[in-house]
């Protein structure tokens, strides 16, 4: 895509993982964003040899958006999917999400400015709109875009895993959502 200098949509989600250090999720195991081990294969049509595992939430979602879209090839000709935050983070054994602690997001708040701007940058991403999974990495990234002006306007969607987890009963209406969303900005 960056050599063709086409521009990408950023849907940037908080981080990796939230199942567990060793299970992990949204592309910690595969490289890919919000990707897990069946998507890769099943969805895809990439070869691997990690081992398959349950389907992740977020990635189940996530791939539910993405059919309806027309399926990955035309959905990733439009948009990247990474993370304001792309490393993992773990406390007690447990995940934690960057914006858990004050103290956590003053340390991190540099090296998350700098991914941003690299990923802006160096993926030409579009400067138009950027796209939160999650909203309190809306919060976070509207703040971190303010200071930084990558992108005009931050829009704001439910984090797929908590859309899964709390709100499986309106999938068809949460999925609704999204494509009307992301249709809308490629339209």
């Amino acid at each position: 895509h960056v050599a063709a200098q086409i521009q990408l949509l950023g849907l940037l989600g908080e981080g990796q993982t939230h199942v567990g250090p060793q299970d992990f999720d949204k592309g910690g195991r595969t490289g890919v964003a919000f990707t897990d081990p069946v998507a890769l294969t099943d969805i895809c049509g990439i070869g691997h040899s990690l081992p398959k595992q349950r389907r992740e939430l977020s990635s189940e979602f996530v791939y539910k958006f993405i059919g309806e879209l027309g399926g990955p090839t035309p959905f990733y000709e439009h948009f990247f999917l990474s993370s304001v935050y792309p490393l993992e983070l773990t406390h007690a054994g447990k995940n934690y999400n960057y914006y858990d602690a004050p103290a956590l997001i003053k340390v991190l708040w540099p090296d998350m400015g700098l991914s941003l701007t690299q990923q802006a940058e160096q993926l030409n991403l579009r400067r138009d709109v950027a796209v939160s999974l999650g909203r309190r990495n809306g919060e976070f990234l509207r703040k971190l875009n303010d200071e930084l002006g990558l992108f005009d306007r931050i829009e704001v969607l439910d984090h797929p895993r908590f859309l899964m987890q709390y709100r499986r009963r309106f999938l068809t209406e949460s999925v609704a959502r999204y494509v009307e969303v992301l249709g809308g900005l490629i339209a």
